[in-house]
């Protein structure tokens, strides 16, 4: 439900802005605030799972993502949209972060990375249906249809975690860290709203100036207090063990790249090539089937070259695939547009799978659950400052250039410069031992 939602509406963004009177590029702001949304509220997930018991955090996010939905059909404005989508992001960081510490709670550490590749097989399923579904509705029907879809399918939800979650609580739960609570959601609203609005002309120049200087302060002061709090609710302390450590940085890095895909290609495909919503989504979808092809041998690929090797290597070619869409051109036959979408959705999955998998490889059981929250969010900044990246690119392009309207060389540029900032994840991984997760991949026992 909640890959299937951000699909589809990345698919319908041109649509709504129409609807809106608003700028396409503003538009992106609706994804954004999703993501900001999330980052805000998953740190709390791992206590309140350990707190309230998996099974009634898990059933309430799902209520609250599903209320969220019904008003995000609603809106008649893009800053109704905005809070709308906020309160799906609340609900929906509680969802993944909660499923993810069950697993690693209850699978050992040599069968992780397959358990980590099929968890995330059922979540692909959206992203494959997401872009043709929320094409057909805004083409042929209408866009609050895409948001009233997660109704029937958070209800259905609810039951089913009802009768099959077990209601699993952590014994000794910490006390909630208010502060630090309240100092890295400041820190991370702030930065997030004054970099998206950065150069847009939204707010006046001194009011982002002063969003990001409040963001850096606070953030600041989150660090400072985390040095001091016994159990902090951001433990940065984990960044001490390598493999977490590089899943963090070459993961946000690739991320950063990755996470502007789901804005700039419909958009290249609807105002570049001039096609409908619905022909731009039978074709971006093929990304998310590529990723749902590689996770049956995810697990062959690790045990063969080992952690290391595959994300240096894999990185690269990432890179290389995703750099390729700023040639995409009307010209282009269809099938090769296929090939590269669906060969860079099969790179960059098997690389996600990696990092989420890799990142617990040296965490003791008593801090996986501080160590999901902290990935998670991280994990999601990166995914918001790529949107953010890719958005600014694609405006600082299109005004160079001395157009009105975003044209495909403008959409090349930003293209080009993400693939940039996601070769970096290759070199940062190079510090990894060689022996790097092979408890988990099996990479030494295949070697010998």
């Amino acid at each position: 439900m909640q890959n299937l939602d951000s699909t589809v509406v990345a698919t319908a963004l041109p649509t709504m802005a129409r609807a809106f009177g608003a700028d396409p590029l503003h538009m992106n702001v609706a994804l954004t605030s999703y993501m900001l949304s999330l980052a805000v509220f998953i740190p709390v997930s791992g206590w309140m799972a350990d707190r309230f018991g998996s099974r009634t955090v898990f059933r309430a996010a799902i209520l609250v993502f599903t209320i969220g939905s019904v008003l995000c059909g609603r809106a008649t404005n893009l800053p109704f949209l905005v809070a709308a989508r906020i309160l799906q992001g609340a609900g929906g960081a509680l969802m993944v972060p909660v499923g993810r510490l069950l697993l690693l709670r209850a699978v050992a550490k040599s069968e992780l990375v397959s358990a980590m590749a099929w968890l995330t097989v059922p979540a692909l399923i959206g992203p494959v249906i997401g872009p043709p579904l929320g094409g057909f509705i805004v083409t042929y029907a209408s866009w609050p249809l895409i948001f009233d879809l997660n109704v029937p399918i958070g209800l259905l939800g609810i039951v089913l975690v009802t009768r099959y979650v077990a209601e699993v609580r952590e014994p000794g739960t910490r006390r909630l860290d208010v502060r630090g609570l309240a100092l890295s959601s400041l820190a991370l609203a702030a930065l997030m709203v004054g970099l998206e609005t950065a150069g847009r002309g939204v707010l006046p120049i001194a009011d982002v100036a002063g969003l990001i200087a409040l963001g850096l302060v606070a953030a600041a002061g989150y660090a400072w207090h985390a040095r001091r709090h016994p159990q902090p609710l951001l433990d940065f302390g984990l960044m001490r063990l390598p493999t977490f450590a590089v899943s963090v940085i070459a993961g946000s890095l690739f991320r950063v790249g990755i996470g502007a895909i789901p804005f700039l290609l419909p958009l290249m495909l609807q105002l570049g090539f001039g096609e409908t919503a619905a022909q731009s989504g039978l074709i971006t979808f093929a990304s998310s089937a590529g990723a749902i092809a590689m996770k049956p041998i995810a697990q062959t690929t690790l045990r063969r070259f080992g952690f290391r090797v595959t994300l240096i290597w894999n990185a690269l070619l990432s890179a290389v695939l995703l750099g390729a869409c700023a040639l995409f051109r009307p010209a282009w036959p269809v099938a090769a547009i296929y090939a590269v979408l669906l060969t860079g959705g099969f790179a960059r999955s098997l690389q996600f799978t990696a990092y989420n998998t890799l990142a617990y490889a040296e965490v003791p059981r008593e801090r996986m659950s501080a160590a999901t929250s902290l990935y998670s969010t991280l994990q999601q900044l990166s995914l918001s400052l790529g949107i953010t990246a890719g958005a600014a690119t694609l405006e600082v392009a299109t005004a160079i250039s001395g157009h009105v309207r975003p044209t495909l060389l403008d959409f090349s540029v930003g293209f080009a410069v993400i693939a940039a900032v996601a070769v970096l994840a290759a070199p940062t991984a190079l510090v990894l031992p060689a022996d790097a997760g092979d408890e988990m991949s099996g990479h030494a026992a295949a070697s010998e």
